[in-house]
């Protein structure tokens, strides 16, 4: 299917495709004029343009608008650059690349560009899976890429699992597994003594006890990823604070017994 209706190009989407364009003739400089540029290759950008997404990602976390706008240029260059190189290769250019995202959309949101009813979100992501499936994909799960990290993978796949129906019906129902796998995690620790009596089968329960935590998060409308990165910010930034008022009173960390970590920590909480 091909949207073939004349979209209206009001002045901001005109200055828009004026900056796009001013990024391509860049683009195309660079490559032709920079040495570095002239070297890259698709491989030894890929390693850069994971950097630029973690860094949109801190971006948007820390709610910086400036910061974001300027991650989402980085990222845009990027784009830009692969394009290039696929054009080189005579594989596709930046026009292919875009009608193909085109192309996609249209066929994907058949409730918007066809004559399919749809009564909500869920039906959307529903329908979304099924056309992946009659375009080619063996399973719903095999968009999921492997390098993506434990967390984030865990939660699209329980995503994914979800737009074809199998998921829980209850979020009691959740709750319950997650109290299960953490008493089978117990199960393998003394409780005396608070060894683990089989390391193996501990790992492997613990990793049920997270993917079930994901689950109720999940339904409870929680992103674990987002949520977990912003502890890891909190920790740090209370973390911090105990060092600057360690180094304050002349003290190295290791040298403060806990009582007295402790004070300022919880300083660092109420601030």
């Amino acid at each position: 299917m091909s949207h073939k209706l004349p979209l209206p190009i009001d002045k901001n989407k005109a200055d828009a495709m004026v900056a796009f364009s001013r990024l391509l003739n860049i683009m195309d400089e660079l490559r032709e004029q920079c040495p570095w540029d002239k070297k890259q290759t698709n491989d030894t950008l890929r390693h850069l343009t994971i950097e630029e997404t973690y860094e949109l990602s801190d971006a948007i976390l820390e709610g910086n608008s400036d910061e974001i706008k300027k991650e989402l240029g980085d990222l845009m260059l990027h784009l830009v650059f692969y394009a290039r190189i696929g054009s080189e290769n005579g594989d596709f250019d930046i026009t292919d690349v875009l009608h193909g995202i085109c192309e996609k959309l249209i066929s994907r949101h058949p409730h918007i560009y066809g004559d399919v009813k749809v009564a909500d979100e869920e039906e959307v992501k529903k329908n979304w899976e099924q056309l992946k499936l009659k375009e080619g994909n063996k399973s719903v799960l095999s968009g999921v890429p492997k390098s993506l990290p434990a967390l984030v993978k865990s939660m699209r796949i329980q995503e994914k699992a979800r737009g074809v129906g199998f998921d829980w019906e209850d979020k009691t129902e959740v709750w319950k597994k997650v109290e299960e796998e953490i008493s089978e995690f117990k199960e393998h620790f003394n409780v005396e003594n608070g060894e683990i009596t089989n390391a193996e089968a501990a790992e492997d329960e613990f990793g049920d006890v997270l993917f079930s935590l994901v689950n109720y998060a999940r339904f409870a409308g929680i992103n674990p990823e987002t949520a977990l990165e912003r502890t890891n910010k909190k920790f740090i930034k209370r973390f911090q604070y105990l060092e600057s008022k360690a180094d304050e009173l002349g003290k190295k960390l290791q040298d403060m017994t806990l009582a007295e970590m402790d004070v300022f920590w919880e300083e660092a909480k109420r601030s």
